[in-house]
């Protein structure tokens, strides 16, 4: 028999981290669940004049910093994270938000501003696109919702009303999910 007190405090844990959790779960669910219903939002590019000539190494061991010179140098005002570099483009992240993405040609370096649709930039956050904080907080959410789950599960089989429901219905995810990835 578990003792009242310590499935209480088990089930008050589980709220306030199922509570403080619920926003970036909703965000995660929302973004996701549209993204595979066919919205997944859109991206509006305008090119960015350069100066003749303009150009950089992509391949540079320097590259964010050649970037943020170039940008001071070309009299673009833009501040960005980090950048990812994906060969002939690069993108200045985060890309949750207003970015500009660069690539390079035959015909020489090109840049543009692109700017996410609401659901193109929720998702760029789902998708771990956006800003280092934001990214810091999703890896907790993560370890978050491990303990939100086992600690849900961990309560339902300390109450003996609702361990058999517990027990069953945890089976049937498992297996549901099991037969999904194996057959589906």
């Amino acid at each position: 028999m578990t003792d009242p007190k310590t499935r209480k405090l088990f089930v008050t844990l589980h709220l306030i981290f199922a509570g403080l959790l619920a926003p970036a779960f909703l965000l995660l669910a929302i973004t996701g669940g549209n993204y595979l219903l066919g919205n997944k939002g859109s991206f509006e590019k305008t090119p960015i004049a350069l100066s003749q000539g303009a150009s950089l190494d992509f391949k540079s061991s320097s590259l964010e910093d050649d970037v943020r010179k170039f940008l001071l140098d070309n009299d673009i005002d833009h501040d960005f994270e980090y950048v990812k570099n994906r060969g002939t483009t690069i993108q200045l992240r985060p890309t949750s938000r207003k970015y500009i993405e660069m690539t390079q040609s035959v015909e020489g370096l090109k840049a543009s501003w692109v700017e996410p649709s609401l659901q193109a930039g929720f998702m760029e956050l789902h998708k771990g696109h956006g800003p280092k904080l934001f990214k810091t907080y999703q890896k907790l959410v993560a370890l978050g919702l491990i303990g939100v789950v086992f600690g849900g599960i961990l309560v339902g089989l300390m109450a003996p009303a609702y361990r058999r429901r517990t027990i069953i219905s945890t089976a049937l995810g498992v297996l549901i999910f099991v037969v999904l990835v194996v057959f589906a």
